[in-house]
């Protein structure tokens, strides 16, 4: 593997880490000065803003004649977000989880994967099926700005947590809209660079397009909204940490795929393997974040660490599958058969605990 395709791939991945920051920082601030609740700026704002790394990414992958790239990296960067991001964060606090993400998000969440398996079923997603994305993207914003309307406005806070003051507040603006085009073209850059470098990766060592954007692009793409989910759960900032994932993966899959597939200039291919496997996977996923999130209303540590080690067996497989070891069809069989079914059997024996319990204090027993 040449140095100088190491090389182009750090620089892209630390321009979009820079660039990804300044962005989440301005749309924090503007977001914050409005007065939005904490949720609903990781929901809305900081996820739009951690997903434009991977907007640039399978953008210029889509233009440059790449279309197994773009999807794949969508998919697996949200496997990374909702699996690694949210077990890490938990594993640095136990989080909280709100009712409305119960009652809105994730199963909006699911409806948005079952909506981009049904139209990707026939191997492709073109012009018009990016459009029905969109429009499933507008109708989700549409939800949030009604939430907005209708929740208790906070005090105004700075992204760092201090009482935001400002003597001429459009200077506070101005320097937040730098912030915003600084950020956009430092990912814009940092986009090409890691895509230009993937491929010759992927030339050179005989890959598919399809595992270099399940593996290496989807991480790096994930990279910003990992590290704006651990910061903000450091800083006590759970709903901002949970919010962001959530809404990271909806507008990966409504946003990133919509915009993507309506500009490509061919459809988007979908592999067999992705419709087979991929998108199922990322399916069960999607699925057990409900239960999870309802039992208690939290992610605790333990469950933190049951999905990274679930995200760790789908690596595996990926790996074993680029190499053609017979073992990844084992690997895979087990997922399928064992570790999703067991998982989703312990989760949902937790929210019937919780269930029965909130029952009983609503009877006060």
């Amino acid at each position: 593997m040449p140095l100088l395709n190491l090389l182009q791939l750090a620089a892209g991945l630390l321009l979009l880490i820079v660039g990804a920051e300044l962005l989440v920082r301005a749309a924090v601030s503007l977001a914050a000065r409005l007065k939005i609740r904490p949720l609903l700026i990781g929901l809305s704002v900081v996820a739009l803003s951690s997903s434009a790394p991977q907007l640039t990414i399978s953008l210029q992958a889509a233009l440059a004649g790449s279309p197994d790239l773009a999807m794949s990296s969508v998919i697996g960067g949200t496997l990374f977000n909702l699996l690694v991001t949210l077990g890490l964060s938990a594993l640095v606090i136990p989080l909280r989880v709100a009712r409305q993400l119960v009652s809105i998000d994730v199963p909006l969440l699911i409806g948005a994967c079952l909506l981009v398996f049904f139209l990707a079923r026939d191997g492709w997603l073109g012009h018009l099926d990016g459009g029905i994305l969109l429009v499933g993207l507008l109708a989700y914003l549409l939800v949030l700005l009604r939430q907005s309307w209708h929740s208790p406005r906070p005090s105004v806070i700075s992204p760092i947590g201090q009482p935001a003051r400002y003597r001429r507040p459009w200077l506070g603006d101005l320097a937040s809209l730098t912030r915003i085009i600084c950020g956009l073209l430092l990912l814009v850059e940092g986009g090409q660079l890691l895509v230009d470098g993937a491929m010759d990766i992927a030339l050179e060592l005989g890959l598919s397009e399809r595992i270099i954007g399940l593996s290496l692009i989807a991480i790096g793409a994930s990279l910003p909204p990992l590290a704006t989910s651990l910061i903000a759960a450091l800083r006590g900032q759970r709903d901002i940490a949970v919010g962001n994932v959530i809404g990271a993966s909806l507008f990966n899959l409504l946003g990133v795929v919509g915009v993507t597939a309506l500009i490509s200039p061919v459809p988007l291919s979908i592999s067999p393997n992705t419709l087979s496997f991929d998108l199922p996977v990322l399916l069960g996923v999607c699925a057990l974040c409900l239960p999870m999130f309802y039992n208690g209303y939290r992610v605790t540590r333990a469950e933190g660490l049951l999905f990274i080690g679930l995200y760790g067996m789908y690596g595996v497989y990926v790996a074993l599958f680029s190499t053609g070891m017979p073992q990844a069809r084992w690997l895979k069989e087990a997922m399928f058969y064992a570790a999703l079914p067991a998982l989703a059997m312990y989760l949902a024996y937790g929210a019937w605990r919780a269930s029965r319990s909130a029952s009983r204090s609503n009877r006060g027993e």
